[in-house]
């Protein structure tokens, strides 16, 4: 699966962020480097952090022309203290770092287990906890956490991703509760499975996992419960990402955006 280019497109709509500094988690590719590209080109100072230094190089020089800037920042997110304070002075905060395996729960490594719920549930809360007294003392600010599909429903040999998933929601709607007098949003943004570096290597082991062969595992497995069959791209995600970034979305916090094709209209 090869990713389109990530720059906006003519159907992006208009956004200012100009003045403000994003900071977006899992920048070097996917859902990542699109929303960090996306909220360049409405102006912000975007600092993207992923542990792939080589990936973050490519995005900085993919952002040269844009109306912002995008300044790489090498962290790996088990350093729960760098992230927090990674964060500090961030006016907006998108959570996009993630990872994944697919193993039935008697087989699954009890370490994975922990670093997939360290990056992509206790890293955000540092991270929020570490941007919020800027965003209260300033009266303004948004998260938006990059959940899943899965946050809102299970899936079989996947109990670290739901479980991170499922506790990011509840992380999300206790921001937004606690930052809305502060004029703070909290929102998740939910996709099903997307044209990632992160789906293309799940293939594999959904496969072996499932009994079936690799080919057959897009339509039997990814796209069974979507109403739409084809995967979702990384720049619709951000789309929406910049969409909740926006005035039009001030009234909106504490809420899940499905893009899930009609997987959970069932």
């Amino acid at each position: 699966m090869t990713a389109p280019s990530a720059l906006p497109g003519p159907h992006a709509f208009p956004l200012d962020l100009g003045g403000r500094t994003a900071l977006v988690t899992g920048a070097a590719s996917g859902i990542g480097r699109a929303c960090a590209l996306r909220l360049a080109a409405a102006g912000a100072k975007v600092r993207a952090v992923d542990r792939d230094a080589e990936g973050l190089e490519t995005l900085a020089d993919q952002a040269h022309g844009l109306a912002g800037t995008v300044e790489p920042q090498v962290l790996d997110l088990t350093d729960l203290d760098a992230a927090e304070q990674a964060a500090a002075g961030t006016d907006v905060l998108v959570n996009n770092a993630g990872l994944q395996m697919v193993r039935p729960l008697e087989e699954f490594p009890p370490d994975v287990f922990h670093t997939v719920l360290t990056v992509m549930l206790e890293a955000p809360f540092r991270l929020i906890r570490g941007a919020l007294p800027h965003m209260y003392g300033q009266g303004w600010g948004r998260i938006v956490n990059i959940s899943s599909v899965h946050g809102l429903r299970a899936s079989a040999f996947k109990s670290a991703y739901v479980a991170a998933k499922h506790g990011l929601e509840g992380l999300s709607k206790t921001a937004a509760l606690e930052g809305a007098p502060h004029g703070v949003t909290s929102n998740c943004v939910n996709p099903a499975y997307v044209r990632t570096a992160l789906v293309e290597k799940q293939l594999a082991d959904q496969a072996r996992t499932h009994g079936i062969p690799r080919e057959r595992v897009l339509t039997e497995v990814m796209l069974r419960d979507s109403a739409v069959k084809r995967l979702i791209e990384p720049e619709e995600v951000a789309e929406a990402v910049a969409y909740l970034c926006g005035p039009q979305a001030a009234f909106m916090t504490g809420t899940s955006l499905a893009l899930d094709g009609g997987w959970t209209a069932h």
